[in-house]
């Protein structure tokens, strides 16, 4: 039987949810506990993705929550899609990527941007699992600057041929469509391609350290020929891939929580049966204070992560505030991985337990979807009026 879970909730901020927010959180974490922990240490090891799990979780409703039901969607608030990437990723950072990336930064853009006829063919397949999603914004020589993305799409008729090449890909070996970002005579534009279309190859990248349970790619695109059909008519300029990043990062601001969770409940439950000199590790000064501190960081990641998604389900968020929660919450959350390793000496770097894995997987979090110190400097630009990238 898997251990059961113990989620701190210092300050009572369960009485902020509502009942169907609260009934979605114990969903999705019964299915985390039964079906997701009890192979995710040797999933790791193997660099194995769960696909297995593809479609039950379309079941649960959990590929783009926040869409409206006509498309197969939950149409359910923020702040219970947050409480799905918490709980996913309390389980392993990679199934909340894959979850993230197929909702966030498919599903969103396709309904955000798309043709009724791009949402009809799409949504409904990706929001079951019965099509997988991918997003290819990053380039070899463009992450932190996506503005200097090299891929082209040119006009050959009614037609667009797009070339270039993406990198970190999520679920791009997998994908049945991709969202792919290319420069065009009129600036930036996106396309929904299929990536069966012949001069499309997504190589997968391995020997990865962190996300090993996650499905990593290139995505090389050479004169791959779409129609004017798969163009996003309602994406125009850096700024529409970037809003969808927006989408995919307050996903992430909740999900680390889930992992900060993990490590603390099982770095909790650890130093109250080991036994120290006679007495419970948990009874010393120094672990109490690893401990008080870690449960001040979590319940104000909650906090943060709470606010946030009133906010978004006001209409009233920024990319400001995203980039607060994520920085912050990613950042909290890699501390108490590592402090609760340190608790766990050398049984912290066994897969038989979880800080390990949520620890090295936590180091490619706080680099994706916009660094830690892209986001210092998104802050500092909020704070002072000036802006450091130029």
């Amino acid at each position: 039987m898997p251990t059961p879970f113990s989620a701190p909730d210092f300050l009572g901020l369960d009485a902020l949810l509502t009942p169907e927010e609260v009934e979605i959180r114990s969903q999705v974490r019964a299915f985390v506990t039964d079906r997701v922990i009890p192979g995710a240490g040797a999933r790791y090891e193997e660099g194995s993705f769960p696909e297995e799990l593809i479609a039950p979780m379309g079941e649960l409703g959990l590929y783009g929550p926040t869409l409206p039901e006509r498309y197969g969607c939950a149409g359910v608030s923020a702040v219970a899609y947050g409480l799905i990437c918490q709980e996913l990723e309390r389980g392993d950072s990679g199934l909340r990527s894959f979850a993230s990336v197929q909702g966030s930064l498919v599903m969103w853009p396709i309904h955000a941007f798309g043709s009724d006829e791009q949402k009809d063919e799409w949504l409904p397949r990706l929001a079951t699992g019965e099509a997988i999603g991918c997003f290819g914004l990053t380039e070899p020589d463009a992450g932190s600057d996506p503005g200097a993305m090299k891929t082209r799409a040119a006009r050959d008729g009614d037609d667009w041929l797009i070339t270039g090449r993406k990198m970190w890909i999520t679920n791009g070996s997998v994908a049945d469509v991709g969202i792919v970002w290319a420069r065009t005579d009129d600036g930036i534009r996106g396309f929904v391609v299929d990536t069966t279309l012949p001069g499309l190859d997504a190589p997968e990248q391995k020997h990865k350290w962190s996300l090993r349970s996650s499905v990593t790619s290139e995505l090389v695109l050479d004169g791959v020929r779409v129609p004017d059909s798969a163009r996003l008519p309602g994406a125009e300029g850096l700024r529409a891939p970037l809003s969808c990043l927006t989408q995919a990062r307050y996903g992430i601001a909740w999900g680390v929580l889930g992992a900060a969770m993990a490590c603390y409940d099982e770095a909790l439950s650890y130093a109250g049966e080991r036994i120290v000199f006679e007495r419970p590790l948990s009874s010393f000064q120094i672990p109490q204070t690893k401990i008080a501190q870690m449960l001040t960081d979590i319940t104000l990641g909650q906090l943060i992560a709470l606010r946030l998604g009133r906010l978004k389900d006001e209409g009233a968020m920024t990319p400001d505030m995203v980039s607060m929660a994520k920085r912050n919450n990613v950042e909290k959350a890699l501390e108490i991985a590592r402090t609760c390793r340190d608790m766990l000496g050398a049984n912290g770097i066994s897969l038989e337990y979880q800080v390990g894995r949520h620890l090295m997987n936590l180091e490619t979090v706080k680099t994706y979807e916009g660094t830690h110190d892209i986001h210092t400097l998104a802050l500092g630009a909020a704070a002072t009026g000036q802006s450091a990238f130029r």
